[in-house]
């Protein structure tokens, strides 16, 4: 493989306008910790949207919530773009494809696996929700359930989107490599050519070319992901032209507003695909550069944090509530918010939990054995000679996950 040049960095004095790097990054890449406190934005957009969709509001309060969380289902464009930026930015000059593989199993299979745990026993002791097959268990577990429209969102919902990223995961060492042949010229034609996919996929859904809707189809999904990785390289290369972080946010926000108009599911992600392209790397060369940048707090990285396993516990806590609270209840202003911020409380806790107890230490357990395989594999007579550190991932946001995805509004998983 082929890897960009190695230069002494040097951070130019910072001015107005587009901020651009002039140089690559060296081996041992700095962190990015804004993308870290975007995704924790991108998580609570999904969370919005759910409770929108689970009715806990009713009137002036519903109106409210969803005109601002009604699009919240393209936080799962955001998250697709971000882990191709963050894979792209963060990939190893010569790794392997099974040492890349590993890392990402053990940085999201333990909180699938327990989720799915929770999601199972939901299911078998509340008579409001339906029993899954052995069948449709199988496909969750192995996150193929995604490839087929009518399992994409049985047992916990909103592992749908965990099958896309299994998708982009066994792609990405192709990917990465035929990135790192690419000048920055094919890079770019590579960029665009995946936002006219995303057009052509949108036009063919709005006008019911399929069978089925290409919203949770794994390779529908494919070109955000390639457009992420993009970004990032054009960023490691030093050509990235973009605007800055507030004309990027501003972009963004103004195609998350015309969601509205867009016809729901795929479609809408034209709205949104452009400016969350623009924004992500923005907000990488704000943290090169050190300019200023709201999503670089401390707060906001430390939620960042927990919003894989946020986003993986939040609709079942939804689910849940429905057992006291029943079905759209359509509650008054105070009640609504009073409801919410408890469901947002227990959500949150529960995620903590999760990445304390389960994802830290189950990723930490998983690459410790292969680690310590390598070091028993080591010959007794290099163990004196000079080891250079591994080179670190780079990147403050633990891995690209969501990361967790909304359902279209209307979706049985988003709680209609």
């Amino acid at each position: 493989m082929t890897t960009a040049t190695t230069r002494t960095p040097r951070t130019p004095p910072a001015r107005s306008g587009a901020p651009t790097v002039r140089h690559s990054p060296p081996a041992g890449r700095p962190s990015l910790p804004s993308l870290t406190g975007l995704r924790w934005m991108a998580a609570l957009l999904v969370f919005g949207l759910h409770v929108h969709n689970f009715g806990y509001f009713g009137g002036t309060g519903g109106r409210l919530v969803a005109w601002g969380f009604g699009a919240g289902a393209n936080g799962v464009s955001f998250f697709f773009l971000l882990s191709g930026f963050v894979l792209t930015w963060s990939a190893r000059p010569r790794d392997r494809a099974l040492a890349f593989w590993r890392r990402r199993v053990a940085r999201v299979y333990p909180v699938h696996l327990v989720t799915l745990a929770v999601a199972l026993v939901m299911a078998y002791t509340s008579a409001r929700l339906a029993r899954p097959t052995a069948h449709q268990t199988l496909a969750n577990a192995l996150l193929l359930h995604s490839w087929w429209r009518p399992w994409w969102q049985t047992l916990n919902p909103v592992s749908w989107s965990l099958a896309c990223e299994a998708f982009f995961y066994a792609a990405f060492p192709a990917l990465i490599l035929l990135l790192r042949r690419l000048g920055p010229r094919g890079s770019t034609a590579l960029g665009g050519l995946s936002v006219a996919a995303v057009v052509v996929l949108a036009w063919a859904d709005a006008h019911h070319w399929w069978d089925r809707s290409v919203y949770s189809f794994p390779a529908a999904r494919l070109p955000e992901f390639v457009l992420g990785a993009v970004t990032a390289r054009l960023v490691l290369l030093g050509r990235w032209r973009g605007p800055g972080l507030e004309a990027s946010l501003a972009l963004a926000v103004i195609g998350y507003f015309l969601v509205a108009q867009a016809p729901p599911g795929y479609s809408a992600t034209v709205c949104t695909v452009v400016g969350f392209a623009l924004l992500i790397p923005a907000a990488a060369v704000a943290d090169l550069r050190g300019l200023p940048s709201l999503w670089r707090h401390p707060r906001m990285v430390r939620l960042g944090e927990l919003s894989f396993a946020f986003y993986m516990i939040h609709l079942l806590v939804l689910r849940a509530a429905t057992s006291v609270l029943g079905a759209k209840p359509r509650f008054g202003v105070l009640t609504g918010a009073a409801v919410t911020t408890a469901a947002f409380a227990v959500a949150l806790a529960l995620s903590w939990a999760l990445y304390e107890g389960v994802e830290r230490p189950a990723r930490r357990l998983l690459l410790r054995r292969r680690s310590a395989r390598r070091a028993r594999a080591v010959p007794a007579s290099a163990e004196a000679a000079p080891v250079r550190p591994p080179e670190p991932e780079g990147v403050a946001v633990p891995g690209p996950q969501p990361e967790g995805v909304a359902a279209p509004p209307g979706g049985h998983g988003a709680g209609a």
